[in-house]
Formats: structure tokens, sequence, C-alpha cells
């Protein structure tokens, strides 16, 4: 390969990696919102039968609890508002699910079920240090200030 060959090819390399680093933010997004609404349908499939309904349980146990946090977490999440907050405590509540339902049943994950838990806990782990990204409430409040 000749040198005009390779700076080429560099620069073309190093072009698209300016153009996905320059989406990123847009891309964490894009990754909020969708396992924000993921995770919304828990608590309104648990509170409104929609879109499945799931099995009563009583009010204040433990159920009762976790799917106020899907619920109102989901929705926060979503319309990135209290997002480091929100994502905070729906992150440590897959912790705990995870550690107290699936982990008994095995210590394999796919053989618990308790892969998407495990997702679920360090994607808001990491949006807790990210941010909500630039399509987010809390952006828009804090161009503001």
């Amino acid at each position: 390969m000749d040198q005009a060959t390779s700076t080429s090819s560099a620069h073309s390399a190093s072009t698209a990696t300016a153009a996905l680093d320059r989406l990123a933010p847009y891309v964490l997004s894009i990754l909020r919102i969708m396992t924000a609404l993921l995770f919304l349908q828990h608590g309104l499939s648990k509170y409104f039968g929609f879109p499945q309904a799931m099995d009563p349980f009583p009010i204040f146990s433990m159920e009762w609890f976790a799917a106020l946090i899907e619920l109102v977490g989901g929705i926060l999440v979503a319309l990135g508002l209290f997002t480091r907050i929100a994502a905070f405590i729906m992150s440590g509540q897959m912790a705990v699910g995870y550690f107290l339902f699936h982990a008994p049943k095995s210590f394999f994950p796919i053989v618990n079920h308790g892969d998407a838990a495990i997702l679920y806990c360090f994607v808001f782990l990491y949006l807790i240090f990210a941010g909500a990204g630039p399509l987010s409430l809390d952006a828009l409040f804090r161009k503001r200030s």
C-alpha cells in the first residue's frame, strides 16, 4: 500500500469516528428513552393491566413498591427528568430483584431468567454517570438556567 492510499484510509476512518462521536450523545438519549419505555411496561402491566394483565398483589407489598418504581421511574427516565436520581433507584431495584428472585434459582442468568434484570441494572447504572443526554427535559432545564 502506498503512502497516499494509507493517508486516505486513515482520513476516512477518522472522519467516520468523528461522525460517530458527534452522534453519541443523541444515541445515549435514544438508549435512555427505549430502555425506560420497556421498563415502564412492567409498571403499567402491574397497575393497569396494560399491555398485559399481571397477577394482583397486596397494596404496600414489595411488588407494589417495585411496580411504583417501574411506573414513575419509567416515566421520569423516558422524559429525561431527574434521570440520574431515578436511574439510581431503578438500578438498585433491579439489583435487589435479581438477587432476591432470580439468583436463588440458578447461578446462570439464562437459567434463572434474570438476564433482563441484569441488563436493566447496568443500563440504569450507566445512566447515573452519563446523564440523560441532549434530548431530555434535564438538558432543556440546564440550558435555561
